[in-house]
């Protein structure tokens, strides 16, 4: 695509948004930037835009920073059809976001203090294009999965390549 620099922003609904920034902020440490909204329209503006029905209200919206990674732009949403089950990561739409961090050890040591739910048990990968890195999924208060990653000395494809995947500690970032 002519002039990709790279992801700017990902967007996600949340089903209360006090919620969320409280999470975001006194949890993980993002930093709340600004909010837009609500959005409301009364032709189909909604269903042309956005591909969502075209009663829904668009409650506010609010853009968060997280270190040096992309923005997050974070909804609350009320619609006819709303569905709010969180998908799994198996299922078509499933997702997470990862959070990388220099401080494995203390990072899920700070995620445990403020009862955050961690999945099983850290996981250390000695072997393959993943070697040296550690992992663990987590999740936030309204089921979203998360992750806390760090390879602080690489991973172990870079072994074989020149090329590497972005990340917050890359010399290219």
């Amino acid at each position: 695509m002519p002039g990709l620099r790279g992801v700017e922003h990902i967007g996600f609904t949340v089903p209360d948004l006090e919620q969320a920034t409280r999470f975001f902020v006194d949890v993980l440490g993002c930093e709340q930037f600004y909010d837009l909204g609500p959005f409301q329209f009364d032709d189909d503006w909604m269903k042309r835009q956005l591909n969502v029905h075209p009663r829904t209200v668009m409650k506010k919206l609010r853009f968060f920073r997280c270190g040096h990674g992309p923005n997050f732009e974070v909804f609350e949403y009320a619609a006819p059809d709303q569905q709010t089950a969180q998908p799994k990561n198996s299922d078509i739409g499933g997702h997470h976001l990862a959070f990388y961090t220099d401080d494995f050890a203390g990072a899920l040591d700070w995620l445990r203090d403020h009862d955050v739910e961690i999945l099983g048990e850290p996981v250390a990968r000695h072997e393959g294009p993943s070697a040296g890195q550690s992992w663990v999924y987590f999740l936030a208060p309204w089921g979203m999965q998360l992750e806390l990653v760090s390879f602080p000395n690489g991973k172990g494809y870079e072994t074989t390549t020149d090329r590497r995947l972005w990340s917050p500690v890359s010399p290219s970032s």
